[in-house]
């Protein structure tokens, strides 16, 4: 059995006790794969067909053709269809996959710390990472990967090179840290804490309590604090290092005091005083912070090193942000780190960016690897050849060391001032650039020096929480029900291939726009999903022929210009029949259908879908109503369906609809504004927030009492006070009703109001008692301030305040 960083397909099958059916039984296997899209070093790949979401097996033939040769599968295959290939039989497939890293954790001997707990375990790793390579050759979970999957792919990357492994452990429900624990096998042991994050899988907070600190099982030193421990649970662990900010604990926080950049945290350890400055001041950070101190301590570090090395500790980025770049080009900023893993996962994301014909990607020297520089920048010279690289500009006198490994077009740089240098000669045009650097680089610099220059209002799009939203509804759906996003309105303010982009790489099955000058949008930046057009104008008719749009079909006026419109040579156009059942807006009433079926030209026209618009899904006084619309819905659909050849695709369900009637399903549903997290069927929480918006100060200002703010002189501080100005205004999309105290402002963690009436370009809010300085970031909505909260305050709708969002304001989207 293989005792080092690689196996054969045969050993492979060995160790998960599953059958084999080989063509090449010899083949190596470097490289695990759980996704057709996302491959890496197909040659020594295996693939897991993982039941999970999607039936992994679906995608057997797509991972074929895109060059795998190796996999573990549950379900019957014909072997005869897929030439040289090697198959491994197993019950289950996720399993096996655990079952496997377990194995391969096994043989390497290194010392392995275990992180699990409800916040902060990414952090906790990251900083832990940043405190303990520079004595370490170190493996961690790439990103935030720790799940039922993302742990075995974590400990898959160890290699003999590494002498201490980092991985963090996620949980949703009991039952599965148990698997973890088998596979990370840590030797030190972190609960960041317990809290309510994710409660809902668990029956108290004391369940979830024992269900993680299985992880710990075995664990040489485990490192909690009391605070976190409910009372009668056993504590694994031979020896218990404690932490704490108000009760006796190995390490007893004294006291905390913060300025505006550090806080200086003074303690008491060993029956010494110790100290230690660290650059956060927010309370999450500062309780991570003492828990990498708490760890430095408990593996032996000197408390004056330990302090040392907690002061040079730098904000972690965990996200990729996409943003706008020079000369047309999109800038991918993941410039916080750099090693293989995380390279890989950036450049799945720059490849799902289809609005420019060029990627480029520019890279720093790798370091803490465990592979030699030349086994090292061969593998990177790989995948980006099998991640359809067309450019690499390389910083740093390793991977300038290396560049004739690299047969692409090319540039290096042996460090980032020489790149900055002569930035004006690469000639950026056009183009997805990703920026991937290890820290001590100073990438933020050129991400900078590439950015599109805006002002400073922004909305931030998280790409991982409309994600999580999409799947939320598909995991309400019935097997092969399909699923329609809505991108009109930009979005909903969202953005435009940005989102798009990311629904069709998650294979939702249609989009939907309002007009064609959205859907051409779509089409120009390589969206090549179908695209249906609610409101086709005549006017716009061959530019729907010409960039494949589907048109709404809502009137007999409509069809009759259309079909006047279409070539003769066309044949088998797609279209969509919109019903009125109920909504009295756009499209067939029941005494239409005899004349529609007549007019329907059968061989020029091809009625991809019939659906209609339920209007009061998520209002149970108005279900009667519903059910009323659905009846008369499939009373016209018979009627249609029953006058063509085939049985067009049925919807009726909108976001609300998905949620309370699940009976009403048919064969598609249309997810619209829940994606971005609105649903007023659901309850509080079961959604993601999407968007925040940003501003900053532009100014500060002392009044007197009295004195007013603003046009009219509407503003008024009776008794004086301080305000700030900041940089949004109505033509930011900040409505003019928000004025005179009605709009509300997160400032430095607290609602202030604002004061006078909302400017164009700026408003006034009152920071009287706010330690708050120019330049300092003011939240005008996000998961705290949601919404839904300033939608109240003007009495309209969570749709309005998004969408209103201008166009001006500049859009920034993180994906982890």
């Amino acid at each position: 059995m293989s005792k080092g960083d690689t196996y054969t397909v045969e050993q492979v099958a060995e160790i998960v006790q599953g059958k084999g059916f080989f063509c090449i039984k010899e083949a190596v296997i470097k490289n695990l794969v759980i996704d057709s899209r996302t491959l890496s070093n197909v040659n020594n790949a295996l693939f897991f067909a993982i039941k999970a979401q999607r039936n992994g097996h679906q995608f057997i033939n797509s991972a074929y053709q895109n060059g795998i040769r190796n996999f573990v599968v549950s379900e019957d295959v014909d072997h005869t269809k897929y030439p040289e290939t090697n198959w491994i039989k197993v019950d289950d497939v996720l399993s096996s996959l655990q079952q496997l890293a377990a194995y391969h954790r096994s043989v390497h001997q290194l010392e392995v710390i275990g992180i699990t707990g409800s916040n902060g375990k990414t952090i906790v790793k990251e900083w832990l990472y940043q405190l303990l390579s520079t004595d370490n050759n170190v493996v961690r979970s790439p990103k935030s990967y720790n799940s039922q999957i993302g742990v075995p792919l974590s400990v898959w990357q160890i290699n003999n090179g590494h002498n201490l492994g980092i991985f963090e452990a996620g949980i949703s429900t009991v039952g599965e840290m148990k698997q973890l624990a088998t596979v990370i096998q840590p030797s030190i042991g972190i609960l960041t804490n317990i809290r309510e994050a994710h409660d809902e899988g668990f029956k108290d907070k004391k369940e979830k309590l024992k269900e993680k600190l299985q992880l710990f099982e075995g664990v040489e030193t485990l490192v909690y604090s009391p605070a976190h421990i409910a009372d009668g649970v056993m504590l694994p662990g031979k020896r218990k290092f404690t932490w704490s900010f108000n009760q006796e604990a190995d390490l007893q926080v004294l006291e905390v005091s913060t300025d505006k950049t550090n806080t200086i945290l003074k303690a008491k350890y060993a029956d010494k005083d110790i100290e230690a400055t660290i650059p956060f001041t927010d309370a999450a950070a500062i309780e991570n912070t003492v828990i990498c101190w708490s760890t430095l301590l408990a593996m032996g570090y000197d408390a004056k090193q330990a302090a040392f090395r907690l002061a040079k500790l730098v904000k972690v980025g965990m996200r990729l942000q996409l943003i706008n770049g020079i000369d047309n080009c999109s800038l991918i900023d993941d410039s916080y780190s750099a090693d293989i893993s995380s390279l890989s996962i950036a450049l799945d994301f720059l490849n799902q960016q289809n609005q420019h014909p060029k990627r480029t990607l520019i890279l720093s020297d790798l370091h803490e690897t465990g592979k030699s520089a030349n086994e090292l920048y061969q593998e990177i010279s790989l995948l980006l050849k099998q991640k359809k690289i067309n450019r690499l500009i390389g910083i740093g006198e390793q991977i300038a060391a290396h560049q004739e490994l690299f047969d692409l077009e090319k540039s290096f740089f042996n460090n980032t001032a020489d790149f900055l240098a002569h930035v004006s000669q690469q000639s950026f045009n056009n183009e997805t650039i990703l920026v991937k650097g290890a820290r001590k680089f100073g990438f933020e610099l050129v991400v900078k020096r590439l950015a599109q220059k805006v002002h400073d209002t922004v909305l931030e799009v998280n790409l991982n929480a409309l994600l999580s939203n999409l799947q939320f509804y598909k995991s309400k759906l019935s097997t092969g029900v399909k699923t329609m996003a809505m991108v009109k309105a930009f979005s909903y303010g969202s953005g435009s291939f940005e989102i798009a982009n990311l629904l069709q790489y998650h294979k939702v099955d249609y989009l939907a726009v309002a007009y064609v000058d959205e859907g051409i949008a779509l089409r120009k930046a390589g969206i090549s999903l179908p695209i249906m057009v609610m409101s086709p104008e005549p006017s716009a008719f061959d530019a729907m022929l010409r960039y494949n749009l589907e048109p709404e079909i809502y009137s007999l006026e409509v069809l009759r210009s259309f079909l006047h419109f279409l070539p003769e040579e066309v044949t088998d156009f797609p279209i969509h029949i919109k019903l009125d059942t109920g909504m009295h807006r756009l499209g067939f009433e029941p005494q239409q259908i005899e004349e529609l079926t007549v007019l329907l030209d059968k061989e020029k026209l091809k009625v991809v879908s019939i659906f209609t618009h339920l209007v009061a899904t998520d209002d149970k006084q108005h279900d009667e109503f519903t059910k009323l619309q659905v009846s008369k819905y499939e009373k016209m659909y018979e009627t249609l369906a029953t006058s063509l050849t085939y049985r067009p695709i049925r919807h009726v369900l909108n976001t609300s609809g998905v949620s309370r009637w699940p009976n009403y399903q048919f064969d598609m549903v249309r997810v619209g504004i829940g994606l971005y997290g609105f649903d007023a069927a659901l309850a509080e929480g079961e959604l993601q927030t999407v968007a925040t918006l940003k501003t900053t100060v532009s100014q500060i200002k002392q009044l007197q009492p009295n004195e007013t703010v603003g046009y009219g002189r509407r503003g008024v501080l009776p008794n004086g006070g301080q305000i700030a100005t900041v940089k949004i205004g109505y033509a930011d999309g900040y409505s003019r009703s928000f004025g005179n105290g009605v709009g509300k402002m997160l400032v430095d963690g607290k609602l202030v109001p604002t004061v006078g009436s909302i400017c164009m370009d700026m408003c006034m809010l009152d920071v009287t008692g706010i330690d708050v300085k120019v330049g300092d970031e003011v939240i005008v909505f996000n998961e705290q301030h949601r919404i839904v909260d300033l939608a109240r305050e003007i009495h309209t709708i969570p749709y309005e305040i998004l969408t209103n969002v201008s166009q001006r304001v500049k859009r920034v989207y993180y994906y982890e």
